[in-house]
């Protein structure tokens, strides 16, 4: 990558790259591809010491990994709702947490984007999703992003300047442009999953059909909760919700958190944090669905998500 400069790319199972490169909206001159590289295939640890997963593992092996399936199965039941098999057997754990961010206006082919003047995105001046603003509003429309930022993961970059770790969640920018803080030439080497240590975590997606499409939103929720007893209910001690496919970058609802904490997990908090979460979600008209019912679904996905955490 040091030789081939600002003109050179990272590529792993070129699910996302290639077809943007086919319809030109991502045009490298050199592609350097990272498969083989023996680090990055591997899965070490568990969820009693923290699992690295190397980042050129692919979603199929993500998926039916046993200890994965064991300590984390909210990694695997994400990577399973991702494309299909056999996209799932070529694309990579690194490459969905790179994923180009999305949008109706930019994933189409150069002739049409050509028709319309192209977009802020790629090669034009004007956002179509929203005219009057500077920014691009292309959405983040990873499964996996929500998950890793609400279980609090952190991933491991590496560079001739050499290595340094940041949280998840602080590799994500709120820009359809700009959207990750990463320089061109640092390559994701593995994925940090945290020890359990008791807590648990879901993850909801909405999409028109049962496979192959990206998220129009996505519903990660993260709870940890105390070992005593108060009225009969275990306590939330720490939490956080996190939605996807609604904007250049994934969005933590600090609310829903603070709705759920100091309280069991009952329903009244959790219509509380869905309502919080509500509230936070403001989709554009830049996706699948009309974006005022996939606001609607920020709520019930949210219910869906804590339902499946409430311990019985």
């Amino acid at each position: 990558m040091a030789d081939a400069g600002p003109v050179g790319q990272f590529v792993a199972g070129g699910t996302d790259l290639y077809p943007n490169m086919k319809r030109r909206q991502q045009t490298p001159k050199t592609v350097i591809s990272v498969m083989r590289l023996q680090e990055l295939n591997q899965i070490t640890g568990d969820g009693k010491s923290g699992l690295n997963i190397g980042a050129s593992v692919t979603l199929t092996d993500i998926c039916d990994h046993p200890v994965i399936n064991r300590d984390y199965p909210v990694v695997a039941y994400a990577a399973r709702t991702i494309s299909t098999p056999i996209l799932r057997n070529m694309g990579t754990i690194g490459g969905n947490l790179l994923l180009d961010t999305r949008c109706n206006y930019y994933d189409q082919n150069y002739e049409w984007r050509k028709g319309i003047n192209f977009c802020l995105k790629k090669d034009g001046d004007v956002c179509w999703v929203a005219p009057g603003s500077s920014k691009c509003w292309a959405v983040q429309s990873s499964d996996l992003v929500p998950v890793m930022v609400a279980i609090g993961a952190k991933l491991r970059f590496a560079s001739t300047l050499g290595e340094r770790v940041i949280d998840a969640a602080g590799l994500y920018n709120d820009d359809g442009i700009d959207y990750l803080h990463k320089r061109p030439d640092e390559l994701l080497v593995d994925i940090q999953l945290p020890q359990t240590n008791g807590w648990r975590a879901s993850y909801q997606k909405l999409r028109r059909r049962g496979a192959f499409d990206f998220p129009v939103l996505g519903v990660a929720a993260w709870v940890q909760m105390d070992e005593s007893q108060r009225n009969g209910a275990r306590v939330v001690t720490n939490a956080r919700l996190v939605l996807g496919g609604i904007a250049p970058s994934p969005i933590e609802i600090k609310e829903a958190a603070k709705a759920l904490i100091g309280k069991s997990l009952n329903e009244d908090a959790i219509q509380a944090a869905a309502e919080a979460a509500y509230v936070k979600a403001r989709p554009l008209d830049n996706t699948d669905f009309v974006y005022q019912w996939r606001k609607q679904m920020a709520r019930q996905y949210t219910l869906r998500a804590l339902r499946e955490l409430q311990v019985t």
